[in-house]
Formats: structure tokens, C-alpha cells, sequence
């Protein structure tokens, strides 16, 4: 079985399918979705589906866009809510400096105070960084004391030497597809990265896999995902599987 690891169905362009895409997780080969927030809204949403749905669970978080909304009543949902049993980390949070849609020093010191919450709350952190590997680098650096839960790189897009750099915080890395790309080019990502610290993931509604570009990802294309890393490593796709499915579970289930 499969575990989508990060996926976006409260988006506009799949919320009115997600009863539909639940039920056919299995029939697909997986056997949960975990849906991420990135405010204090879209993290509510990830919690009721986690209520409704048994094979989905919630991440809830502030994203490094929406760092500018973050204030003290949004940390308070986000710690009242974190000792719900299908709450599984903070994320996604990190830093974007490609879109820069809140200021740098916002995204920096929202996304300390984040990995301060989650040590606080006991629980992984998910983390979107984009053009900002250095600093989130240094912000880990600073909180190495408090990252004892885990620290997962979703939708991993840096290079196979930085992977050295993150795996001296024991980080685990999410790849999705991107990777299918022609253009992507993440062969030497996809076999510097640890096996033990390797998931997989879909980001849907975004980032379709090779063939089904132009149209929303859902997380039955995980497997797809799972089809290249095998192909990459030269291995049947059900070693990729299961080598997946532990390491999710060993990251987000390891202290129930």
C-alpha cells in the first residue's frame, strides 16, 4: 500500500470529489491521504475531512505565503487542535523566496515560532522551502534542540548536495511529480536521498505527473511517482512501496 503524503483537497478544483476519491483510495493502492493546511482556514477544512474520513489524517499549519496573517489566535487554534489524534504535524511552513508573498523577516520569525510550536505540541514538522535553502538552513540550525519529532522536506526540489547539508537534522524528503518532468533532471536526487528517510506524496491538485499533465494531480497519481523512483533505482515498484509506506509511518505514527 501507498501513503499520499501531502495533498491539497480542499482545493476548489477537488473538495466536491473528496467523497469520491476517499472511497477509491484502496481500489488506487493507497491507503490514506494526509491533506495540509496552509492557514488557519484550509487547516479547520483539513481537520473535518480527518474527522469524516477514516484514511485521511490533517497537517495543519501556516505556509510561508500566508506568514503575514500569522498572529497569536492562529497559534491558538493551532495549539488546541494539535493534540487531535488524526493531527499528524505543523506544516506546511518553511520560507518561498521565489514569490515573496510575505515579507523575508515575517517568513523567518513565523517560521521559528512554528517549529516552536511544534516541539512544543510533540509533533513532525512539514516544511515548503522554495529559493531559500540557506536560511531555512540556519533557522534549523538555530532550533536543533527542538527538533525531535522529525522534520520532513515536502516536495523536495534541491539538489543532491544539499541533501548532505539537511541530513544532519535527520530530515526525511517527500518527492512528488515534479520528478516525472522531462526537464527535471532529479536522477541523482532520487538515489542520494537515504532509503529510510525517502516518502512520496502528490501535492495535488498540482504538480500532475508525465502523462496526465494539464489536469488536476489526485492521489491515485501517486503511483506514478512510485513508478519513476523504482525505474531510477532499478527496482521492482513494491520494494519502493513498502521502503515508503514504513518510513511515513515511522515519521508520523512512531509515538502514538
Amino acid at each position: 500500500m501507498i501513503i499520499d503524503s501531502h495533498a491539497h483537497l480542499s482545493d476548489e478544483r477537488l473538495i466536491g470529489r473528496v467523497g469520491e476519491i476517499s472511497d477509491s483510495l484502496s481500489r488506487n493502492g493507497l491507503e490514506s491521504v494526509f491533506e495540509v493546511g496552509f492557514d488557519m482556514q484550509s487547516s479547520k477544512i483539513a481537520l473535518e475531512l480527518a474527522k469524516e474520513y477514516d484514511n485521511i489524517y490533517a497537517i495543519i499549519g501556516t505556509h510561508p505565503h500566508d506568514a503575514k496573517y500569522y498572529d497569536d489566535k492562529v497559534e491558538e487554534f493551532y495549539l488546541q487542535n494539535a493534540c487531535n489524534k488524526k493531527a499528524l504535524a505543523i506544516g506546511e511552513i518553511g520560507l518561498d523566496y521565489f514569490y515573496d508573498k510575505s515579507e523575508r523577516e515575517v517568513q523567518r520569525d513565523v517560521f521559528a515560532r512554528q517549529i516552536d510550536l511544534a516541539d512544543k505540541v510533540g509533533l513532525p514538522i512539514v516544511l515548503h522551502i522554495r529559493d531559500a535553502y540557506g536560511d531555512a538552513i540556519d533557522i534549523l540550525n538555530s532550533r536543533r534542540d527542538k527538533l525531535n519529532k522529525g522534520v520532513l522536506l515536502h516536495c523536495y526540489s534541491g539538489s543532491a548536495e544539499m541533501i548532505k547539508q539537511f541530513n544532519k537534522f535527520d530530515c526525511y524528503y517527500a518527492l512528488g511529480g515534479a520528478i516525472t518532468f522531462k526537464n527535471a533532471k532529479k536522477d541523482n536526487v532520487i538515489t542520494s536521498i537515504p532509503p529510510d528517510r525517502l516518502l512520496v506524496e502528490t501535492d495535488c491538485p498540482y504538480m500532475t505527473p508525465v502523462p496526465f499533465r494539464g489536469q488536476p494531480n489526485e492521489p491515485k497519481f501517486v503511483n506514478l511517482v512510485v513508478d519513476k523512483i523504482a525505474s531510477v533505482k532499478g527496482v521492482d515498484r513494491e520494494i519502493i512501496e513498502k521502503l515508503t509506506y514504513e518510513n511515513t509511518k515511522r515519521l508520523f505514527f512512531k509515538y502514538d
